[in-house]
């Protein structure tokens, strides 16, 4: 849809694998992508170790649902999730979910959701599995979403030959704080981007990167700059070497500033 705002999304959270200090990080992600109109947690609410949840669970308007673990070692709060998104799924009430969880048991439902035409998004820890993430349409880490407050990310990325090093690197940073990353610019990362482009670009080789990092995303659905501790794409690309970018005037709009990039070795 053109207008998040009008995305209406069901929020379902997995209390027991996922910790009550990410709420707040965590609902102005989603308020990104749309508008949480149905917001639900799960779990067993009588043991103690969901107590942080309880003291949150009003200021962010959530309804607690009480699942009861039947038998020792099996996670019944998944079957409760599963079958409360299935209801909402056919009550035509919603064109997306977030399921906060990263548990690999909720890659079926991420799957059949896709398959009845609705956005899926996913929020989890890094541990995630990678089936779960797959599933989804974007799958976010929960521990980048700490970062959104700070200012924006000046480290530098662990050295490999494909990024540029030294003097040029630091160039492309401001301030003096340490980037905020979980994952390394590895060269599985820089031949996926370098695909993109090859794929998208024209005569001349040049790619838009908004539709770069579109194409990227739907790849691979975890990625995302904040990843490697940049808040925004552009950031990200201008230290990978092999990679120029050149900014344009967009002709519909002179107060809009396009940005282009191409693989120098197709060039």
């Amino acid at each position: 849809m053109s207008d998040s705002t009008d995305t209406r999304l069901a929020v379902l959270i997995d209390a027991d694998n996922i910790s009550a200090g990410y709420i707040r990080p965590m609902i102005e992600e989603i308020a990104r992508y749309g508008n949480p109109t149905i917001k639900r947690i799960y779990g067993d609410w009588t043991k103690p170790q969901l107590g942080s949840w309880k003291n949150v669970l009003l200021d962010f308007a959530f309804q607690p649902v009480q699942q009861f673990g039947y038998t020792t070692g099996k996670n019944a709060t998944d079957s409760a999730m599963i079958i409360d998104a299935m209801d909402i799924l056919y009550s035509e009430k919603v064109d997306g979910f977030c399921i906060a969880s990263s548990d690999s048991d909720f890659t079926r439902l991420a799957t059949r959701l896709r398959e009845a035409g609705k956005i899926v998004y996913g929020i989890g820890e890094k541990k995630t599995p990678m089936p779960f993430i797959s599933a989804c349409d974007r799958f976010i880490y929960l521990e980048i979403l700490g970062a959104r407050q700070e200012e924006k990310p000046t480290g530098k990325p662990k050295s490999k030959p494909t990024l540029k090093a030294g003097k040029e690197a630091k160039e492309e940073k401001n301030g003096d704080e340490q980037a905020r990353s979980i994952l390394p610019i590895d060269q599985d990362t820089i031949d996926l981007i370098s695909s993109s482009i090859s794929d998208l670009a024209d005569d001349k080789g040049w790619a838009f990167l908004g539709a770069v990092g579109s194409l990227v995303l739907k790849k691979r659905p975890s990625f995302d700059s904040r990843n490697y501790g940049f808040s925004k794409l552009s950031q990200m690309i201008r230290i990978i070497d092999g990679i120029e970018s050149e900014e344009r005037i967009n002709e519909r709009n002179p107060q809009v500033t396009l940005v282009y990039i191409r693989n120098v070795e197709d060039v």
